[in-house]
């Protein structure tokens, strides 16, 4: 049974994971692929650490273009038009304050690929995302974090 989806990425989203895919085909794959073939020169394999890392790491950069493939393969990229500013949605720019200490935040809303809470980029799916997602300008939301509860006060929401 095939389970189709969609995965919605922003443009700079797709972007990012074109490049980090680009990248493993071109550099690291070949990088890979020559640290394997030197690391063969050492001699009996099961004792080789060089020859046993390099294809650990092979491995791992295998799976990974699999991985972004497979992504860009089920992406839905989302239009600028398709960026709501009427409610918070995948994409929207998201200004919101903390009632209880006045602190401000600005961060994106994307999907749950390209989330990158150090980069103020949420998943619809956190639950700072969940808290927010369609709600409007002016609106409260009660998240549960793992330090406890916080109240946000959405203040604007733009492209």
């Amino acid at each position: 049974m095939s389970t189709e989806y969609r995965i919605v990425l922003t443009p700079e989203g797709y972007e990012r994971i074109d490049r980090e895919l680009e990248q493993l085909r071109t550099v690291a794959r070949p990088q890979v692929a020559d640290r394997i073939r030197d690391a063969k020169q050492f001699g009996e394999f099961t004792e080789n650490a060089e020859y046993e890392e390099a294809k650990k790491e092979q491995a791992f950069i295998e799976g990974r273009i699999q991985e972004l493939r497979h992504v860009l393969q089920n992406a839905a990229i989302l239009q600028d038009e398709e960026i709501p500013t009427d409610h918070v949605g995948i994409g929207s720019i998201v200004s919101v304050t903390d009632t209880d200490t006045g602190d401000d935040w600005e961060f994106k809303m994307v999907g749950s690929f390209e989330s990158d809470p150090d980069k103020d980029k949420i998943s619809d799916e956190s639950p700072i995302g969940e808290a927010l997602f369609g709600k409007k300008v002016g609106d409260t939301v009660d998240v549960i974090i793992p330090d406890g509860q916080i109240q946000y006060r959405i203040d604007s929401i733009r492209k």
